[in-house]
C-alpha cells in the first residue's frame, strides 16, 4: 500500500533524456567544503514537498538546485558560476541589488525573482537558468556561445532570496527536469538515483553541520551567516566561552550535542533537541568565567547531531587563550 501511494505521489511524465544535455558542477567550489545543496526540486506534485530522496530538502513548487555559499563573506570574496553545459545565452539580467528578501519587500522583485540571471539553451528544447547572481558580475552577452565551465558571473543575493546561493533549473521544452532523476522520480528513494544527468553525480547530504565557531557571547544568527561570527584565539579576561554550530536540514527530533575540554579540568557538556525541521539553524552552549582569567592554552569544542539515535554528524574545533 505504501509503495502504491509514493508512486501516485511521484507519478511524473517521462522525459526524452536521449537528447538531454549532460550537466558538470555549476559553482566554482568544492561541495561539502566551500558550498552545499540547500534545495532541490520539489518531487511531490501535492501540497506538500519531497525532495527526489524522498527528502524534506525543498519546499513546495521549488523547481531547481540550491548550490549554496556558507556565509555571504564567501559571496563577499567571489565564487564563479560556471556553464553547467555548453549552448547558446538567451537570456540576461543585471542591475539588481543584493539583499535578502522579506515579506515586506517581496513585492519589489515580483516578475523578476530570479533576480540577475543567464539562460542557456542546449538544443532539442534544452534550457538551463542561473539566477541570484551577483550585481554587476554577468559576464556574457545574449547571443554569446558559451562551452561548459565557462564563467558566467558570481553567485549573489539578489531576486527572491535570503540566503547567498546559485539556483540553477533544467528545463525540456517549458517542463521543469529534475537532472537527479530526469525520467521522473519513481518512489523508491534512491539517495544515488541509477540515471542522472550529471557528469559527476553530486552526493545527496540530508544536512548537518556547515561550520563551528566559538565566541564570547551567543552571536546573532546574521552574525553567523554573516560569517562575521567566530574566534580563533580569546583573551584570558574574555566574560564567556561559547561554542556555536551553523548547521542546515535539520529534522524533529535530531540531538544537537556540545561538549568542551581544556586546560586545569575545564569541560562542558550539553544537550539541545531540534522540535522542528529547520532549513537553516544556530544553536550555541557556554561557560561564564568565574574565576579572574581562563587558564591559557588549548580549548577543544565537539559538536555531534545524533538522528534516530545514531550519530548521524560530528565536528571538531579548537581555540586558544592567550
Amino acid at each position: 500500500m505504501i509503495l502504491r501511494i509514493l508512486g501516485l505521489i511521484f507519478a511524473l511524465a517521462a522525459c526524452p533524456v536521449a537528447s538531454a544535455p549532460i550537466l558538470e558542477h555549476p559553482l566554482d567550489c568544492v561541495l561539502g567544503e566551500t558550498c552545499y545543496i540547500q534545495n532541490y526540486v520539489d518531487a511531490d506534485p501535492s501540497a506538500d514537498w519531497l525532495d527526489f530522496a524522498c527528502g524534506k530538502l525543498t519546499y513546495e513548487g521549488h523547481k531547481g538546485t540550491d548550490f549554496t555559499l556558507y556565509t555571504l563573506k564567501d559571496m563577499q570574496n567571489g565564487v564563479n558560476v560556471l556553464a553547467a553545459s555548453g549552448g547558446i545565452v538567451t537570456g540576461v539580467r543585471d542591475g539588481m541589488p543584493d539583499v535578502a528578501i522579506t515579506k515586506d519587500t517581496l513585492d519589489s522583485v515580483k516578475g523578476r525573482e530570479c533576480g540577475n540571471g543567464v539562460a542557456i539553451d542546449h538544443g532539442e528544447g534544452w534550457v538551463t537558468q542561473y539566477c541570484h547572481m551577483k550585481l554587476g558580475s554577468i559576464a556574457v552577452q545574449k547571443g554569446q556561445k558559451v562551452r561548459t565551465g565557462d564563467p558566467l558571473g558570481r553567485v549573489g543575493l539578489s531576486g527572491k532570496t535570503q540566503f547567498p546561493h546559485l539556483h540553477i533549473s533544467l528545463r525540456h521544452k517549458g517542463q521543469v527536469v529534475d537532472p537527479f532523476t530526469p525520467a521522473g522520480a519513481d518512489g523508491t528513494c534512491k539517495i544515488v538515483p541509477e540515471d542522472t544527468l550529471w557528469k559527476n553525480p553530486p552526493a545527496y547530504v540530508a544536512g548537518g553541520i556547515l561550520r563551528l565557531g566559538f565566541d564570547t557571547k551567543v552571536p546573532a544568527f546574521d552574525e553567523v551567516k554573516s560569517g562575521a561570527a567566530g574566534t580563533v584565539t580569546l583573551s584570558s579576561s574574555a566574560p564567556a566561552l561559547v561554542l556555536y554550530v551553523h548547521g542546515f536540514g535539520s529534522q524533529a527530533g535530531d540531538k544537537i550535542q556540545f561538549t568542551m575540554s581544556g586546560p586545569n579540568g575545564f569541560s562542558l557538556t550539553h544537550e539541545t533537541a531540534i522540535s522542528k525541521p529547520k532549513a537553516l539553524y544556530m544553536q550555541a552552549a557556554g561557560k561564564k568565567r568565574r574565576t579572574p582569567t581562563w587558564a591559557a592554552g588549548e580549548y577543544v569544542g565537539t559538536v555531534t547531531i545524533v538522528r534516530d539515535d545514531k550519530i548521524y554528524d560530528q565536528s571538531q574545533l579548537s581555540l586558544t587563550v592567550n
